[in-house]
């Protein structure tokens, strides 16, 4: 067989693989630190799956569904709204938009800092060069002295699903959902199936939600995971717990899934949101001694270093936590580890979560339920959205804030917020829980004047309503 020759070979410093959050983060600060970098995208588009099927495009889709819904139920508005008269393609195109302008600015980012964007498919020969396959079928080898793998993940494809099949979707393909559905079966109650259950059912879809564990989102703090669920069904979404799938069928007209309790459903299509896995396989990491899980990731140490030494990899590829927000500056903790040999920055301890359903959950720190196992004297105090006056002007009255924090020190210990905007709230707690030498305490809440009125006023009332319970 006669080995195919490259067109061109290049040498770098470094080699980055994937353009998403990760492989972002990890290129621009070894360019802004004078290393020659080469980041390889294998889609023709810059972003990586953050951009283009993942984050952004479902987070500009919920967008666009909650200002459906607040229209709608906005008083001001009599008539006829245009709910009738929207669908999932016509909002698309607002999230096409936003990829768009995405797209644009990120790939200013490389232009002006001297990255070689390279398009083309990667794979190991050795662990200092690096083959990319082109769309044409060409290839041109990069000899580089360290390697990023940031190629992120994908949606958990099984195989006794049948994914060609024009109305079985995955959290990927729903993108190009070319049919409007009146109902939907969304197998996986996760972070993406509570989400997209949100978005269908805010267009006035009929819901199934289908769940193989007990609660949704068992890691959140259970009264919030609660009152997603109420909010959900109070919406109109059927909810099933600990059901998991015996076949899923697709037909000409619909979608029909068994389960293993004996359950038949049947709904115009299904999306299958049940985990992720890394994006590996083109890599020809047995070519360098690589030996990625079942899931296709990666194990790394703290330096984000793999097993192989001038290996590293970040983002979605080597696990929790699989944020979008974590992968950039798992990023730059890998370059600076790969500048001065070693890096003694790290993730915080406490990173937020996001989550973008109708409305949002943001949390952050400990929850009641581990803070009771770890018997730590807690107290908490609770803010309703209902009492604000931000939230009655704007509509935006369902949901809460809630602080948990230590009897005696009255130092924050989590912050757990459901309701519009709870994402952008979370971060005023945060903020306060970083600060140390006793700065971390509800009393910052209680002495600080807020605009009003605002939604941060929020923080005020949760500490004052915590404090009144000492007084208990």
């Amino acid at each position: 067989m006669t080995a195919i020759k490259p067109e061109t070979e290049t040498e770098f410093d470094v080699v980055v693989i994937g353009t998403g959050p990760g492989g972002e983060g990890a290129a621009m600060q070894l360019a802004k630190s004078g290393y020659n970098v080469a980041i390889v995208e294998k889609h023709k588009a810059l972003g990586g799956g953050c951009t283009h099927w993942g984050t952004i495009p479902s987070k500009a889709l919920r967008h666009s569904v909650s200002r459906l819904i607040e229209y709608n139920n906005n008083p001001l508005f009599s008539g006829p709204g245009w709910q009738s008269g929207m669908t999932f393609s016509h909002i698309l195109h607002y999230a096409e938009s936003v990829i768009r302008k995405q797209v644009k600015l990120r790939s200013s980012f490389y232009d002006r800092n001297d990255v070689t964007v390279v398009h083309g498919t990667a794979s190991f020969l050795d662990k200092n060069r690096i083959r990319v396959t082109k769309l044409d079928g060409s290839v041109d080898d990069l000899i580089t002295k360290h390697v990023v793998i940031a190629t992120g993940s994908r949606p958990y494809n099984p195989k006794d699903v049948d994914f060609s099949h024009p109305r079985i979707y995955d959290s990927d393909k729903v993108l190009s959902l070319s049919h409007e559905p009146k109902t939907i079966l969304i197998y996986g109650a996760g972070v993406v199936g509570s989400e997209y259950a949100s978005i269908f059912r805010g267009m006035g879809v009929k819901v199934d939600l289908i769940n193989q564990r007990e609660r949704l989102l068992s890691f959140l703090d259970a009264e919030i995971s609660d009152a997603l669920s109420y909010h959900l069904r109070n919406s109109g979404v059927v909810i099933r717990h600990n059901e998991e799938y015996e076949s899923i069928t697709g037909h000409d007209d619909k979608v029909v899934l068994k389960t293993k309790s004996g359950k038949t459903m049947a709904a115009d299509c299904l999306l299958f949101a049940n985990g992720r896995s890394g994006n590996i396989e083109q890599l020809d990491c047995q070519a360098v001694g690589l030996e990625p899980n079942y899931r296709g990731q990666l194990e790394v140490n703290e330096n984000y270093q793999t097993s192989v030494d001038n290996i590293y990899a970040v983002g979605d590829i080597i696990g929790y936590p699989s944020l979008a927000s974590a992968a950039y500056d798992q990023g730059r903790i890998c370059a600076s580890a790969i500048i001065n040999g070693n890096c003694d920055k790290a993730l915080i301890s406490d990173i937020p979560t996001g989550i973008y359903t109708i409305p949002e959950i943001s949390s952050v720190g400990k929850t009641e339920e581990e803070l009771t196992e770890m018997k730590v004297p807690y107290e908490v105090g609770r803010a309703q959205f209902k009492h604000l006056a931000r939230a009655q002007i704007s509509g935006a009255d369902v949901g809460c804030l809630k602080l948990l924090f230590h009897r005696e020190t009255r130092e924050l210990l989590g912050l757990h917020c459901f309701g519009e905007r709870a994402s952008e709230i979370i971060h005023i707690g945060q903020a306060i829980m970083e600060q140390k030498n006793g700065g971390n305490t509800i009393d910052y809440f209680v002495n600080t004047t807020f605009n009003y009125p605002t939604m941060a006023e929020a923080y005020r009332v949760a500490a004052l309503n915590g404090i009144n319970r000492l007084l208990l």
